[in-house]
């Protein structure tokens, strides 16, 4: 029996995972030393109650989960000898999946029987949200484990995810992003501009004067690297900006036509790293 995975980071809540029939696993965030797990140590994200304590000036911190809680999440599938998927975020921007490979290499050995695979989204938050239920979608399809790997080999690169940070100080501070400048962030009214990388990392690509110089930068890349837009959902996330958002959105409807948009709220562990007021879009592209 196939069973499949996914982390929070991939902005997965636990109603949605049970759409999908998704184990999730919690990725922690550290505010003020004490350690929070998503949708363990609370049900609900309050996504504007965790951004205004951003807003205060709080600087979280992210950390790695051991091998032992990943052996945790996987015994029971590979006792039972299962077929297991997880569709996870970016291995390039962690070093968490050191300690999953020692785990699985543990399990393997306990339970020769059971297969492990993985899809690196090369990504995190949007961008894997949107992956992770490409992928969902087939298994609801009755695609098999093969089937969806072959899927990955090519489609994986092809969804984009280009967004702009509001403040760059959450990013100095975790160094998650390659070519920013280190004084951009004194510029006023400057943006960054980031995209992911098809080595799943985030690279500067340049900035905005201005948040609406920034969102018609998000509209314009749909149509320059868009590929079957239509045929494929648009998701356009952000952290704690739902108008900004939906301003996205609509400019995109108004140029490219009806599209199936879904509004994403960044999860708190990639929402320390990004900080509040900011806004992406993820879409099937021609390549990253």
């Amino acid at each position: 029996m196939l069973k499949i995975y996914t982390d929070t980071d991939t902005d997965f809540t636990p109603e949605l995972a049970a759409e999908y029939g998704y184990q999730l696993i919690s990725m922690p965030y550290s505010i003020d030393a004490k350690t929070t797990y998503p949708y363990v140590d609370f049900k609900t994200f309050d996504g504007h109650a965790f951004y205004d304590v951003l807003r205060g000036g709080v600087l979280p911190t992210t950390s790695a989960i051991s091998k032992e809680q990943y052996m945790n999440y996987f015994i029971r599938d590979f006792a039972a000898g299962n077929e297991i998927l997880y569709v996870h975020f970016s291995r390039a921007m962690t070093n968490t999946f050191d300690a999953m490979d020692q785990a699985i290499r543990q399990l393997k050995k306990q339970f020769p029987q059971a297969r492990f695979e993985e899809i690196d989204t090369k990504g995190i938050t949007t961008i894997s949200y949107a992956i992770v239920r490409e992928v969902g979608d087939l298994v609801k399809a009755g695609k098999t484990l093969d089937e969806i790997l072959e899927w990955a080999k090519t489609e994986v690169d092809k969804f984009a995810m280009y967004f702009f940070a509001d403040d760059l100080k959450f990013f100095r501070r975790s160094g998650r992003v390659s070519g920013l400048a280190a004084t951009m962030g004194t510029l006023i009214g400057v943006r960054p501009l980031i995209h992911m990388s098809q080595e799943g990392k985030m690279v500067s690509v340049g900035t905005a004067k201005g948040r609406q110089n920034a969102i018609q930068y998000l509209v314009d890349k749909v149509g320059e690297l868009g590929d079957e837009i239509e045929k494929h959902r648009i998701c356009i996330g952000h952290t704690d900006a739902p108008e900004i958002a939906h301003t996205v959105g609509e400019m995109i409807e108004a140029k490219y036509g009806k599209q199936d948009i879904v509004y994403v709220y960044v999860n708190p562990t990639a929402g320390s790293h990004c900080g509040p007021n900011g806004v992406g879009v993820c879409f099937h592209a021609k390549h990253r």
